[in-house]
């Protein structure tokens, strides 16, 4: 599951995981445990770039697994290696949020490094510039949850994804 912060990747897969009996993971959760520090602390001592290595590691182990639903953090389709191990060992569900919602959703989250600046909206729009090309490059499944709650969008999920969905076949080496 990928996408944008907010979009609701780990409170819909969990949902999500539960329906179809599969473990929940969340690679943020994995890589503070991998680490063995916060993320926000992460990027204080170490810098995004040392989050994003511990991203590639932590993201390429869960997708050696099976029976699991991976959410993602918003950030990991940046790394050419993920978007293509994505595409290749999972079916990859976006979803997606505008930045008006982000906004919403996330006005008391103190905890996401990126948003810890004024000028949130600015960001936010920045990275929805940057990422949103590249979620779409690789998802199989988009879902918007501007107006949806986390039953609904699940329930617009179930549906779908029980309606018979398949893998596209891949296009990448």
């Amino acid at each position: 599951m990928i996408g944008p912060m907010g979009a609701g990747k780990s409170c819909i897969g969990r949902r999500l995981a539960e329906r179809f009996g599969l473990a929940f993971v969340d690679v943020d959760h994995a890589i503070v445990e991998h680490a063995g520090a916060s993320i926000p602390t992460i990027f204080e001592l170490s810098g995004e770039a040392a989050f994003r290595a511990h991203e590639r590691e932590v993201l390429e182990r869960l997708l050696a697994g099976e029976n699991q639903l991976i959410s993602t953090g918003g950030g990991a389709v940046l790394d050419p290696s993920n978007r293509s191990d994505l595409h290749a060992r999972g079916f990859v569900i976006h979803l997606h949020v505008s930045v008006a919602s982000q906004l919403e959703r996330l006005q008391r989250d103190r905890t996401r490094p990126l948003l810890q600046r004024p000028d949130r909206a600015q960001v936010l729009h920045n990275l929805a510039l940057a990422r949103d090309p590249l979620y779409r490059e690789i998802a199989d499944l988009s879902l918007d949850t501007d107006h949806l709650t986390p039953a609904e969008a699940t329930a617009h999920l179930v549906t779908r994804l029980a309606a018979g969905w398949q893998p596209r076949i891949s296009t990448h080496a």
